[in-house]
């Protein structure tokens, strides 16, 4: 049966939200079973029109996922794609994926959500939702909910045929897009190994073709790997995340790929800015740098977040 959720009580969850004020746990479970309807029936690669702004890991950093939209402009006057990593680290995981599925799910059309590394039950258990969820609600219901979500987030997106982005990197067993769509099953956790696994856990490195991964998962992909992708999909460059990035964005490949880093001062220690990426009609690139927010507008954190495994 088809959730109802009206305009006026999105709008309102949102301004709920924005103000770093918890909604309740019935409500994220109606907002969860609305957000499946519509993902579910996005494919695994989406297909995304210019002009859009494009944005890395965010990492539960709820205040400065305020400050990018302030840079970025609010939705729905921005197209934006976000390339995963949403929750784990920061102090507010819950707060920000509740308020961009909430985006999601009031403009469908203005917004795209593509999976990260962290959106999995066992990274989440281990560095810092799941306890998050936890200790904001007092059970684990909504990180349940949550998780239910993460398998319905689409794994890539192609921008006007020409760009294509990804969380984490390429994998050495899909050549081309096309088999990402049909040889993938992305309704599950994400596997240990696999295509899928790549997808979100690949590096690219100054290497000649493929290396192992000091991660423990995906590959590290050079930049043959990389001018062969790009030359049999006919595309120019992959927008990818998932590495800190000190600058917010970084080249490589003769511009064939270009990291996207957008949480600043990752773990409130890092010192690194952040950055989004601007595409106009004409995929114009546009880099927009920002800082951490200021500690003045910041809620003090209840619990210290999860220590690093790497960075």
């Amino acid at each position: 049966m088809a959730v109802h959720l009206s305009s006026g009580d999105i709008d309102r969850q949102l301004e709920q939200l924005k103000r770093c004020e918890l909604i309740k746990e019935s409500e994220v479970k109606a907002l969860c079973a609305k957000a499946r309807e519509i993902l579910s029936e996005e494919e695994n690669v989406l297909r995304i029109s210019p002009p859009v702004t494009v944005c890395g890991d965010i990492h539960g950093q709820f205040y400065d996922l305020k400050e990018l939209f302030k840079i970025g402009d609010d939705c729905p006057e921005t197209n934006y794609l976000f390339m995963g990593d949403y929750v784990d680290r920061g102090f507010y995981s819950v707060e920000t994926f509740l308020y961009l599925l909430l985006l999601k799910v009031r403009y469908p059309d203005r917004i795209n959500l593509i999976r990260g590394n962290h959106e999995s039950r066992q990274i989440t258990q281990v560095y810092g939702f799941y306890d998050e969820c936890l200790r904001k609600f007092g059970s684990v219901n909504v990180w349940r909910y949550c998780t239910e979500i993460f398998d319905q987030l689409a794994l890539t997106a192609v921008i006007d045929n020409q760009l294509f982005a990804v969380h984490g990197g390429l994998s050495p067993s899909i050549e081309t897009i096309d088999k990402i769509t049909t040889d993938i099953n992305r309704f599950q956790e994400v596997p240990h190994d696999g295509p899928m696994c790549d997808l979100m856990w690949s590096d690219p490195e100054e290497i000649e073709g493929w290396g192992i991964s000091p991660r423990g998962a995906g590959f590290l992909f050079g930049k043959t790997a990389t001018q062969k992708w790009n030359e049999t999909n006919n595309l120019k460059c992959i927008l990818r995340a998932h590495q800190l990035v000190m600058e917010g964005y970084k080249y490589m490949f003769n511009e064939g790929l270009v990291t996207v880093w957008s949480a600043p001062n990752y773990c409130y220690r890092c010192g690194n800015v952040a950055a989004i990426l601007e595409l106009d009609e004409n995929l114009n690139r546009s880099f927009k740098i920002f800082e951490a927010a200021p500690a003045e507008v910041r809620q003090a954190p209840t619990k210290a977040p999860q220590p690093a495994y790497f960075l």
